[in-house]
């Protein structure tokens, strides 16, 4: 059993329940959202329906969501807090970390190793793991890095291995957001695993539910990673039945014990005109409950592998 650190206090790894180990809440860009606040509205506002959305998921069963909303996503914890205090029936595990496809953030460009110095990234995260983020006195239980179709940038290599390091001194897991299409999960193998010594079994490739390559998938669950298979309802480029179809198969050759489920969902993301959300109905916090798990039940999957996919490989993550 391992202590995890959320945003209303340490909860015990036994204790997670039914997990959810990628959903956002808010996913805002920070530089736009302070400098034209009437995009965002009205704060009270904003808490309040977040709340409410995160009480009717906590409703369906799910205990435990990570937020693995970092610098570049528009990490807020303050406003976490707040939200957390009214839904204390939902843990919410937050997270550490830099969110880039390409170079760093220009904060870090003439920093660290450009200039001969100590890669300052590390103690950051090893700060909001260990002390607390920004004096909220809440710490991180992930940390985050990205890599995308744009491959193993220097900036993405950069954080990537700063979150190696940070690991190695913390033993926290990680989740990676990847680009299966472009097998992204092969080079954070190469860097994480191979270079910089993490055990892959602490590592989630999320996103990887965004291929239909199932040996792909199985080359990475063999290699020993956590597959996210973590945006269900995102069906603009694929569909419902082809991520649904993925993970009925994924488990009918034996691998949920390497997958763990999501939606990638937010109460509020300032990345897409509010209009063109109606183009995804089914993106949102309850759709796997609702609608997923009666499809892969109707098709195979049985109850306990649901059940060590929402709650026992969750639980071993975090427990290594």
């Amino acid at each position: 059993m391992t202590a995890v650190p959320t945003a209303g206090g340490v909860v015990d790894s036994a204790d997670l329940g039914r997990t959810y180990m990628h959903e956002h809440i808010f996913t805002l860009t920070a530089d736009v959202q302070q400098n034209f606040p009437e995009e965002w509205g009205d704060e009270e506002t904003r808490v309040a329906d977040a709340a409410d959305k995160l009480k009717a998921l906590a409703a369906q069963g799910v205990r435990t969501i990570v937020d693995p909303t970092v610098i570049g996503l528009g990490r807020y914890i303050p406003r976490i807090q707040r939200v957390a205090e009214r839904v204390p029936e939902l843990n919410i595990v937050v997270a550490t970390g830099i969110y880039t496809y390409e170079s760093v953030p220009h904060f870090f460009t003439h920093r660290g190793p450009a200039v001969g110095r100590p890669e300052p990234m590390v103690e950051m995260f090893v700060r909001d793991i260990t002390e607390g983020i920004s004096g909220t006195g809440v710490r991180a239980g992930m940390l985050k890095c990205a890599i995308d179709a744009q491959g193993m940038t220097a900036g993405v290599e950069r954080v990537m291995r700063a979150v190696a390091q940070a690991h190695h001194r913390t033993g926290t897991p990680i989740t990676v957001h990847t680009h299966p299409s472009s097998r992204t999960g092969l080079e954070v193998k190469r860097v994480l695993c191979d270079e910089e010594g993490v055990d892959p079994g602490r590592v989630v490739l999320g996103h990887s539910g965004d291929t239909t390559d199932c040996d792909h998938l199985a080359e990475l669950a063999d290699a020993g990673f956590v597959l996210g298979m973590d945006r269900f309802g995102i069906n603009l480029e694929t569909t419902f039945e082809a991520r649904a179809d993925t993970l009925v198969e994924m488990c009918r050759r034996g691998y949920a014990g390497s997958m763990v489920l999501s939606q990638d969902a937010s109460c509020y993301i300032d990345w897409i005109e509010p209009e063109l959300m109606a183009l995804l109905p089914q993106w949102h916090y309850l759709h796997i409950a609702d609608e997923v798990l009666p499809y892969v039940r109707e098709r195979g999957v049985t109850e306990e592998q649901i059940e060590t996919m929402l709650v026992g490989t969750p639980r071993r993550v975090f427990e290594g």
